[in-house]
């Protein structure tokens, strides 16, 4: 079910439906909301939504997934959930956390290539950028043979601007840290430019100390991500659909975050 206080966050942002014509009406937003999320968490083919819960065929649900995605909902949600922490003094802007994980492509489609980690089987990859507390910030999905080195400023500068304090909306880190597949002196200089000190290990020198003691939360990040079984496997062959499971996925595990500081 959804939650009444994250619907009332949800539903103005929803795209208003055309004059009725004729027709059967269509299934209430909130009712294929709660579709969606049943193949989010379960990771089933749209076809197999059970019918008895009331939720729309599948057709209708992926739909109307389709029709959030393009008007841009899940991640106007993310956003004003970034901002609801930041005002409650939740995210952590001292220093942020960078780190890739690949996931197989089960039909192909756009962003997909060869894992170098799944005997080169088609598949993509999630980079993740999240702050200190392990909140994500951005996430970008690319073929499985893109470099995580090639992500880093797309990531820094896919951050959205963040309200819900006096001032400026917050958008920067004080620092990046990444390990040593993020080693690039042009991406150190361009994070400098930024204002944002690069923590980053360099290849063929030991690790920073103490930087797995501080980075294990993108890797936390990464592991209530996949819990969402949708995300664990691609296989939708469109992008633009898979990204929009991702935008939701990240709103609600900003959602779970901001209801503990209210518990």
């Amino acid at each position: 079910m959804v939650d009444d206080d994250l619907w009332a966050l949800i539903e103005p942002l929803l795209p208003s439906w055309p004059m009725k014509g004729p027709g059967p009406r269509p299934v209430a937003d909130r009712r294929c909301l709660q579709g969606i999320l049943y193949v989010l968490y379960n990771d089933i083919a749209w076809q197999l939504l059970p019918p008895e819960l009331g939720f729309g065929s599948g057709q209708t649900c992926w739909r109307r997934l389709d029709r959030w995605q393009k008007a841009g909902v899940f991640d106007q949600l993310h956003r004003i959930l970034l901002a609801e922490l930041h005002a409650a003094g939740e995210l952590d802007w001292s220093r942020a956390c960078v780190d890739g994980s690949h996931i197989r492509a089960k039909n192909g489609g756009a962003k997909t290539g060869p894992s170098p980690v799944d005997r080169r089987k088609a598949g993509s990859k999630h980079h993740l950028i999240c702050d200190g507390r392990g909140t994500p910030l951005k996430v970008i999905t690319t073929a499985a043979n893109v470099n995580d080195v090639t992500q880093t400023l797309a990531l820094v500068d896919g951050i959205p601007p963040v309200a819900g304090r006096p001032g400026r909306p917050r958008r920067r880190p004080e620092a990046l840290l990444g390990d040593k597949g993020y080693d690039s002196n042009p991406n150190r200089d361009a994070l400098r430019k930024r204002k944002i000190l690069p923590v980053i290990s360099r290849k063929g020198a030991p690790n920073i100390q103490g930087m797995g003691k501080i980075r294990y939360v993108v890797e936390q990040t990464f592991a209530l991500l996949h819990h969402f079984k949708r995300l664990a496997v691609r296989w939708e062959r469109r992008p633009e659909l898979h990204d929009a499971f991702v935008s939701l996925a990240c709103s609600l595990i900003c959602w779970r975050r901001l209801k503990k500081t209210h518990s």
